[in-house]
């Protein structure tokens, strides 16, 4: 069911307008080196067989799980031997790019650099990561978006009564295709990998009826029973496992427990290394939820504990509650501002000299040198808070934790703006 020419392509609409670089690329017959970037199932390898296929060119697959230097070379010799003694160029389509090495990506620039090839590679992805400048600055980077459930349906309904498909022989049910499009997650390969295994149970099902009782109906009951449940796209080493991780934490710090468990479930469902995720909880306890609930970071750090003690799939429970805790927790970004910025008046050279009575007077002769001179024990003092410098002069008036007035921090910010005026000498 592969389709043949740009026009059969489902979905990529950007991409076969017309005037675009692809469609340039195939009706103008140029000779231009192709990045595909997207999810699984989108079309990429189906564009590398129809630029070959509308081009006339001939087409030479190397995959990147299985190559290596030697087979790319080979592979970019034969096609250069080709052009010479046929002038027919060579469409060289790498699969999974992303999974070569930087000396194996090196021994393809010969290629493209002198079109020998038109280079065709797929990568799931993000390419500005995965592939060398080099190679991305010699070629047209085009982005694949996830196909819509239409779009699935579409390329369904296609091979239902598509003589290369199921040519009409069988039909199926509305809450059957609902049940494919569904499970497909806009995947086309997957929608025609679940409607075999669903055509197969449909036939298993109804073995002993005659062709001339009509076509066998594929129902829920037979997609059900070959398609037990949808495989999580989520790739544990690609621009997935970032995608999903950053909505969890977003999620999270937006107080939406609904969404993060979601994509929680996403990424356990996934194979996620459950430690990963505890760890971001814990640095979230602090980042987005601070003082506004100290009790935040104590869950998360028992609920990391928890994850190495017991591991999956109880951790899961563990996680869960950890992740709903934080979700609903009240939330205040002071403490990371307030590093920040401190952090930053550092980097700028606002260092300054400790204050001679701060510091340290334990050594001999450091008396003499006035260390420690002058300085108020602060227990010693009313409140236990002690009026006198601490900061360098250079930063002695910075104000870099500013509370806010969510949750438990509220009190924290009214006993705090009482302390700094003590310590500065605002108040008695």
């Amino acid at each position: 069911m592969r389709p043949r020419t740009l026009d059969e392509l489902v979905g990529q609409a950007q991409l076969r307008a017309a005037g675009s670089p692809l469609r340039q690329l195939i009706e103008g017959d140029q000779s231009l080196s192709l990045l595909l970037w997207g999810p699984p199932g989108t079309g990429k390898t189906t564009i590398a067989s129809i630029v070959s296929r509308q081009t006339n060119r001939r087409f030479v697959e190397v995959s990147a799980v299985s190559a290596g230097v030697k087979e790319v070379r080979a592979a970019i010799d034969a096609a250069r031997a080709d052009l010479v003694r046929t002038g027919r160029e060579t469409v060289l389509f790498v699969d999974e790019v992303h999974r070569f090495s930087k000396a194996q990506q090196d021994a393809l620039l010969p290629g493209v650099e002198n079109r020998w090839v038109t280079l065709v590679a797929a990568t799931t992805e993000n390419p500005f990561f995965s592939v060398i400048s080099p190679l991305l600055s010699r070629s047209l980077l085009l982005r694949l978006e996830s196909l819509t459930d239409d779009d699935v349906r579409g390329v369904l309904q296609r091979a239902l009564t598509d003589e290369r498909g199921l040519g009409g022989r069988l039909t199926i049910s509305d809450e059957a295709l609902e049940h494919l499009v569904r499970l497909a997650g806009g995947d086309a390969r997957r929608s025609l990998t679940y409607l075999e295994a669903s055509a197969g149970a449909a036939r298993s099902r109804l073995g002993g009826r005659a062709a001339s009782d009509g076509p066998v109906e594929i129902d829920l009951e037979s997609a059900e029973t070959a398609v037990d449940q949808a495989a999580v796209r989520y790739d544990r080493q690609g621009d997935q496992h970032y995608d999903v991780v950053s909505a969890f934490i977003k999620s999270v710090r937006g107080s939406d427990a609904d969404a993060a468990l979601h994509y929680l479930a996403r990424m356990l469902e996934a194979g996620e290394d459950p430690r990963f995720i505890a760890r971001r909880l814990m640095i979230l306890a602090s980042e987005d939820i601070g003082l506004a609930d100290s009790t935040a970071l104590q869950t998360a750090v028992a609920a990391a504990q928890t994850v190495q003690l017991i591991g999956l799939p109880e951790a899961q429970l563990t996680l869960a509650h950890a992740t709903i805790a934080l979700a609903v927790a009240p939330k205040s970004n002071a403490v990371t501002t307030a590093i920040s910025a401190a952090i930053a008046d550092v980097k700028a050279g606002k260092i300054g000299q400790v204050p001679a009575h701060l510091r340290d007077a334990h050594y001999g002769g450091a008396k003499k040198l006035g260390h420690g001179s002058g300085y108020k024990y602060a227990h010693d003092e009313p409140f236990g808070i002690a009026e006198q410098q601490y900061a360098p002069d250079a930063v002695e008036e910075a104000a870099y934790y500013q509370p806010t007035s969510h949750g438990a921090e509220a009190a924290v910010k009214e006993r705090w703006e009482r302390i700094r005026a003590i310590i500065r000498g605002g108040a008695r």
